[in-house]
């Protein structure tokens, strides 16, 4: 995969995170369930860590992979990896 083709579905990753954040957002203010909120909130994190998995050219293959990826190489080493913008994303990394 070209380094445009991954920069591409980190974006797409992304937009989905954001959508999905969003969506927990609109269900949180319309007074919805909370099972649904949480649903919404976790795909966004999930849809992230994709995002951040995929920049470092380690793509799961299955769900929990993706879990226990993101628990080994960012959570463990405390490493991070710049993904580009995302609407209300903090400017700064550690």
């Amino acid at each position: 995969m070209s380094r445009e083709e991954i920069q591409a579905l980190v974006n797409y990753r992304l937009e989905q995170a954001q959508t999905a954040l969003e969506d927990g957002k609109f269900l949180l203010e319309g007074g919805r369930s909370l099972q649904s909120i949480v649903n919404r909130t976790y795909y966004a994190m999930f849809y992230a860590a994709l995002a951040l998995l995929q920049k470092i050219g380690k793509v799961p293959s299955k769900h929990t992979g993706v879990i226990s990826l993101f628990d080994t190489e960012f959570v463990v080493k405390g490493s991070t990896v710049r993904l580009g913008s995302c609407k209300g994303a903090p400017e700064t990394h550690r």
